[in-house]
């Protein structure tokens, strides 16, 4: 593609690093960890922080230490990346998917809250709140920051305390967003953070779980390092546990990258005005919503394609954009709607119409910290003058349909 859908923004600073690490030749569990680790919980105020090898590692290690396993429940979105529901079904609980709001594309909390007084009954046997009908346990509350705009915290929390209920938030896609003047991340019981490429702060592959619960981030880290006991010896091992550590070469990327954070997120608030500005007058597109009291960090910028036929249009413009070398992707693809989701069986969800009419709807566009004016521009033009074209065709098709056939005498219409 000309223009990439992502590109992470890598300086001199970040390769000397790197550099420094292999000339040292301690490429594990060393010091880049511990300074990756210490400045990322300084950065969040929060008291521990965990590197491990992926979000979708730290999410698993988030379910494990909070013991949410087989014959469990939680409360999720389905308008997400994958992993926010396989963290759950990796230990064998199942993933209970609210609807999102329109306006942010996050779990709507009134649909949580639907879902338990509905569903869910409190079993004095066991002290918690059981479905109705399969009666597992309902154990927590994973809501996703998604594209970066932090979730209504506020009634989520109120909610989870009422019931009970862990909260673990995803906020792969969030560092340093904020509600209420509060970072993201800093809500629940645990949280979690993604290092992927094409995140605000990437070291290649890698995550973080942040908490300040002594106990949450012990098990954490013995579960990411083979179950090793935290005072025993090199091979001591107290639980069954994962590889899931993040090697030096990545902290040193880290740290590097975290070291200018303030940087990388300014460019990439740059890069979304310069849209928003350039798609303000496009009709049949929504661009991204803001909430007052909420910060955005931008992780990505993804419009909605409007009028009759919306997954059509988009399909439809994703092919204009490829023609022309600009990379896009229907972002995100509903977890209820997957394949391999369907195969379970699990019958514990309900109708999600909001969930999927977004994801007919959503497309993303390129975005990068260092993306031009000029990159802009030609991307939203090419999307001006493709859904123009789409909807000149739309309505021809219509005023086709429209026009009454004409039949010969003695003939029938049908």
């Amino acid at each position: 593609m000309k223009i990439p859908l992502s590109e992470p923004d890598i300086g001199s600073r970040e390769i000397e690093a790197v550099v420094k690490v292999l000339r040292s030749r301690r490429l594990s569990i060393g010091p880049q960890l511990e300074t990756f680790e210490e400045s990322f919980a300084r950065y969040l105020g929060r008291k521990h922080a965990i590197a491990v090898s992926s979000g979708t590692a730290a999410l698993h290690l988030c379910v494990k230490a909070l013991g949410i396993g087989a014959g469990d429940d939680a409360i999720t979105t389905s308008f997400t990346f994958v992993a926010s529901a396989n963290c759950l079904l990796y230990e064998g609980a199942a993933p209970i998917f609210a609807d999102i709001s329109s306006h942010t594309l996050n779990i709507d909390p009134l649909a949580v809250r639907e879902i338990i007084e509905n569903d869910y009954v409190r079993d004095s046997l066991v002290k918690r709140w059981v479905h109705r009908r399969s009666r597992r346990i309902l154990k927590a509350i994973l809501p996703v920051h998604v594209f970066g705009l932090p979730c209504d915290m506020k009634p989520i929390l109120e909610t989870a305390h009422e019931f009970d209920l862990n909260v673990v938030e995803d906020a792969c896609e969030a560092l340093g967003a904020e509600y209420g003047g509060q970072r993201a991340g800093t809500f629940g019981d645990a949280a979690v953070f993604g290092f992927y490429p094409n995140k605000q702060l990437t070291t290649a592959e890698g995550g973080m779980i942040v908490t300040n619960d002594e106990r949450i981030a012990g098990i954490c880290r013995s579960l990411r390092n083979q179950g090793r006991a935290g005072d025993g010896g090199w091979l001591l091992h107290s639980r069954l546990g994962y590889n899931y550590r993040l090697s030096e070469l990545h902290c040193a990327l880290g740290v590097a990258q975290l070291e200018r954070i303030d940087q990388l997120l300014s460019e990439r608030e740059r890069v979304a005005r310069l849209y928003s500005e350039a798609l303000a007058d496009v009709p049949g597109v929504e661009l991204p919503g803001e909430v007052l009291g909420v910060k955005r960090s931008w992780f990505s910028y993804v419009i909605q394609v409007l009028g009759r036929s919306p997954a059509e249009r988009r399909d439809a413009l994703m092919a204009g954009l490829h023609a022309r070398g600009i990379d896009c992707r229907p972002y995100f693809p509903a977890i209820h709607r997957q394949p391999y989701f369907r195969s379970l069986h699990l019958d514990t969800n309900r109708p999600l119409p909001r969930t999927e009419l977004a994801a007919d709807r959503t497309l993303a566009l390129p975005f990068f910290a260092s993306m031009t004016r000029e990159m802009v521009h030609e991307i939203c033009s090419a999307v001006r003058e493709l859904l123009i074209r789409t909807s000149e065709s739309s309505a021809r098709e219509e005023e086709l349909c429209a026009q009454p056939r004409r039949v010969k005498p003695g003939t029938s219409a049908v």
